[in-house]
């Protein structure tokens, strides 16, 4: 878990939480209580009736906990397990979903019935700020376990008096005594970085679950990595297997932000069981026919066998949560596979095996193929299954500078930060140089200089999926590509083409670079030189361009219905160039505008101020 700041919340100075402004962060504060005769039950929930809607309670509360096939309280004689995940719901109350984050305490005493306890501590959202509300839960969490269900309304009270979520920014949110301090992801509408840059500062959120501990849920299956990044590019469907829904929710969100700055499309569920609404549509697939695109992070073995048809299962993570490290061959200690002294050393290849053939590595292989995911019943590995053929090579250059931690815990997490920021910053590259050749089709234009900025910009190229591969064929991937894909890399745009992701992405980026161009040119028409502009024109361009600027000024007055300052400025602006351009027109044309009362009223007016819309656009003839 991260380290969060010590706080202290007083209960008397907690004002009731304002709804509307609560609804911005958060749906629900919950306390579900797992009982031994009722199964799951929401013990309290904040609002109180904020999850009575469509049997949403229950949805909630069976995903609140582990399943009977991953429960495993901790074997001391009294003990004590906390643990973090997350769930994705359809929202029944309207379009779009529903995030859940989970503190879950799984308590063993010999005193209590049947030997133990479990709680959880859930937060509802319709955002999916995974890095600030895991932090939030680590104080909500214990906070609900000390202190009872007064803990909802308290923190409900700190989180309503937050500023309203600025997506894609860092933001600083007072909790009691002290303050979390997030990058919130962008938001949906965001389309990201332009295709052919790559950012400047990969520790800045481009999509969706950047703090996804990727090295860690991925640690046994590097090599894996590209063939995982292709499946996400492409939409395949994914079931992903763990022992606990910390590994598995952790996985997936692992999955997810692993094709950032790609807007993904498809279905994720980060932990997902046989309670959900969707699992008896899945379930009635019949034999041959063809998985919906979904990432489902499971734990109950049961799904190998209800989910068989989906192509692709991998399995990550151990049956014990401290033991996922990769030892070296040959049955090295931990201690001897670092530096003398425990120290962090680099992570070698042939810890992989990668290049590295042995008889009995090939056995094995041969056997884990032929058993397939089924094999999981018997005993957990990680491994892949998937009858995907991969573009994309594993980048060796890449698994050489990741580290290998030491014995101690805190230096194993720090070192999974920095080998983090190793693979977040390559896969980012390597989705923006994916992305690169769609560059013109989203390339803005601005006006030449020396032309009049008063006409409308030129679309933007028109895209056909056939030309646009027929041109990548013969212009080839590129420098960065070439190195690291197949001959058959040409397949992966076909597929990317095809599948769900790449018309959300495009129509998003598509949009963007419209509006992107529409304020270059109206920024262009605000900073032009009226008079010179006019003195290298015809008589009959500059009665034109007196049309067109009349024109995009009673567009600028219509749109100003907000009446800001930048508004108000480009009204003024956009008004004196107008009377600018009237002043070089001939007389018996002046005279002739101005017969219209409305347009010499808009010509007249002094500049400090700007006409009413309803007096002059309704009547204006242009």
């Amino acid at each position: 878990m991260n380290r969060i700041p010590s706080v202290s919340l007083r209960a008397d100075a907690a004002p009731d939480p304002d709804p509307a402004a609560l609804a911005r962060w958060a749906r629900a504060f919950c306390v579900i209580r797992f009982d031994l005769e009722r199964g799951q039950l929401v013990e309290a929930c904040y609002p109180p009736d904020a999850l009575a809607r469509a049997g949403l309670d229950r949805l909630v509360a069976f995903s609140s906990f582990p399943d009977s096939m991953s429960h495993h309280l901790p074997r001391h004689r009294s003990s004590v397990h906390d643990s973090l995940f997350s769930f994705r719901l359809p929202d029944p109350s309207r379009r779009g979903f529903l995030y859940g984050f989970v503190f879950n305490r799984q308590r063993q005493d010999e005193r209590l019935p049947r030997g133990g306890e479990q709680k959880s501590v859930v937060i509802l959202s319709h955002a999916p700020y995974s890095s600030l509300f895991r932090l939030l839960l680590q104080i909500l969490g214990p906070l609900c376990f000390d202190i009872g269900h007064a803990a909802l309304t308290m923190v409900a009270s700190h989180v309503a008096a937050w500023p309203p979520p600025a997506p894609g920014c860092p933001m600083e949110l007072p909790i009691g005594s002290a303050a979390l301090r997030v990058h919130l992801p962008p938001a949906a509408d965001d389309p990201g970085p332009p295709p052919a840059l790559l950012p400047a500062n990969p520790s800045v959120p481009y999509g969706l679950f950047h703090d996804a501990d990727l090295f860690a849920a991925f640690r046994g299956l590097l090599l894996h990595l590209w063939t995982l990044w292709e499946l996400m590019v492409v939409g395949e469907p994914i079931l992903v297997v763990a022992p606990s829904p910390p590994q598995c929710s952790e996985a997936v969100a692992g999955l997810v932000s692993l094709v950032a700055p790609i807007l993904y499309s498809v279905d994720f569920r980060p932990y997902f069981t046989i309670h959900d609404p969707d699992f008896a549509r899945l379930n009635a697939l019949a034999e041959g026919e063809v998985f919906p695109p979904m990432v489902l992070g499971v734990t109950n073995l049961f799904f190998l066998k209800s989910l068989k048809s989906i192509p692709n299962v991998v399995s990550v993570g151990s049956p014990n949560p401290n033991s996922t490290r990769v030892l070296p061959a040959g049955g090295q200690t931990p201690a001897s596979a670092n530096g003398s002294n425990g120290t962090p050393v680099k992570l070698k290849l042939d810890k992989l095996a990668i290049n590295k053939f042995s008889p009995t590595g090939l056995l094995n292989s041969i056997k884990l193929r032929r058993e397939g995911p089924l094999s999981l019943m018997t005993e957990h590995r990680e491994a892949l299954w998937s009858t995907y053929v991969p573009t994309t090579k594993p980048d060796t250059s890449v698994l050489n500078r990741l580290i290998d931690a030491g014995v101690s815990p805190r230096i194993e997490e720090s070192m999974s930060v920095v080998n983090n920021e190793i693979l977040r910053r390559h896969f980012l590259e390597l989705t923006t140089n994916f992305l690169a050749p769609f560059g013109p089709y989203l390339r803005t234009t601005t006006p030449l200089e020396g032309s009049s900025p008063f006409v409308d910009p030129p679309l933007l190229p028109p895209f056909h999926a056939d030309e646009f591969v027929n041109g990548l064929a013969a212009r080839g991937p590129g420098k960065f590509l070439s190195k690291r894909m197949r001959s058959n890399w040409l397949n992966l745009y076909r597929k990317f083409l095809e599948g769900p992701n790449f018309m959300p992405w495009f129509r998003q980026r598509r949009a963007a670079a419209e509006k992107d161009q529409q304020r270059l040119w109206r920024q262009a028409r605000l900073n032009v030189d009226i008079e010179k502009l006019m003195s290298n024109m015809s008589e009959l361009e500059r009665i034109d361009s007196f049309n067109v600027i009349e024109r995009y000024l009673l567009r600028e007055m219509e749109n100003s219905g907000t009446g800001t300052a930048e508004s108000i400025a480009a009204c003024q602006k956009l008004k004196t160039n107008l009377q600018a351009a009237f002043s070089v027109l001939p007389q018996d044309m002046q005279q002739l505008l101005l017969s219209n009362p409305k347009r010499s009223v808009l010509l007249q007016v002094s500049q400090e101020k700007v006409p009413e819309l309803g007096d002059i656009v309704s009547q204006t003839s242009l």
